[in-house]
């Protein structure tokens, strides 16, 4: 019987979106792993980048708040998932920000109550690894390997925004290993002390001020490289754009030769669970993942 989880896909992974091609790899490895998505309808943007333009705290707060609501509507008794680290830190933050404050909640329903909805807070908000490491497993995940990534030396890059101010359950802030622990299941080697592992890309701050995020970007790469790296991977849909879509203008800038390519670690697990480059959506990458592709292709 498939696991059922209410499903937020969140803005970027809409068709023609930046990470169009996490929601494809994802949906295949759901599909081997036996866990149902139920889309959440009518759902909208998290905010957690508009909302902190303008409007205050509670309209940012009531958007997520909105989502909440419909899914304990649509899918009552089931976790909410988000695949987007961006999404799952404004999703949970909501969450848990109105549950603490009664306050809050009464206005935030106050809100939502213009539209025929109430949010109770009966669920967690839960990232798609979480699903992964909690409910599936690392061995679970292990078994389903039809075509090990052997000979592949990967950076496990998670970035910050799954990492604070909530994080993954039992894992260290300074040095989460989960990435790497999933990347050896699949068969592949990690990087030992990738020192870059949890620093900030800048995010956003691409846009407003790319020299700024830019030099962050540079060093997160340049850390995979002197780990001996093939790619790097990553959970956060930002995470991925940055560290692949800028390299070319980092190399213009710094003098570097960076052509490593980011991908989605569900992208990994496609590619190992037998799929093919198209179902793993390698198709949608900036810097062509080749390794993985031959391996697709075997």
């Amino acid at each position: 019987m498939a696991k059922e989880y209410s499903f937020y896909p969140g803005c970027s992974s809409q068709k023609g979106a930046s990470s169009f091609n996490q929601l494809r790899s994802t949906l295949t490895i759901c599909d081997e792993l036996g866990i149902q998505l139920n889309e959440i309808p009518d759902w909208n943007c998290c905010s957690a980048s508009i909302g902190y333009a303008g409007g205050g705290e509670l309209p940012r707060l009531t958007l997520s708040a909105r989502n909440l609501a419909l899914s304990e509507q649509h899918h009552p008794g089931q976790d909410i998932v988000a695949t987007c680290a961006a999404c799952w830190l404004s999703t949970r933050e909501a969450d848990e920000r109105l549950k603490q404050d009664n306050q809050l909640m009464a206005e935030a329903n106050e809100a939502l109550k213009e539209a025929g909805l109430t949010f109770k807070g009966e669920k967690k908000v839960r990232h798609m690894v979480e699903v992964l490491i909690e409910d599936i497993g690392y061995d679970e995940m292990k078994k389903h390997v039809k075509k090990p990534l052997e000979g592949l030396k990967i950076a496990g890059y998670v970035g910050c925004q799954t990492n604070r101010p909530f994080g993954i359950d039992g894992e260290s802030f300074e040095n989460p290993v989960y990435l790497d622990k999933m990347i050896e299941a699949l068969g592949a080697e990690p990087v030992e002390n990738y020192d870059k592992k949890v620093s900030c890309c800048g995010g956003a701050l691409m846009f407003s001020e790319p020299e700024k995020s830019q030099a962050l970007v540079k060093d997160i790469i340049e850390a995979a490289y002197d780990g001996g790296a093939d790619m790097i991977v990553t959970p956060c849909p930002v995470c991925q754009m940055n560290t692949e879509v800028y390299q070319d203008q980092i190399n213009q800038k710094y003098g570097t030769k960076f052509n490593i390519p980011s991908v989605y670690y569900s992208t990994l697990m496609s590619v190992a669970y037998g799929k093919s480059a198209k179902e793993a959506a390698l198709d949608g990458q900036v810097i062509k993942a080749k390794q993985l592709e031959e391996i697709a292709a075997k």
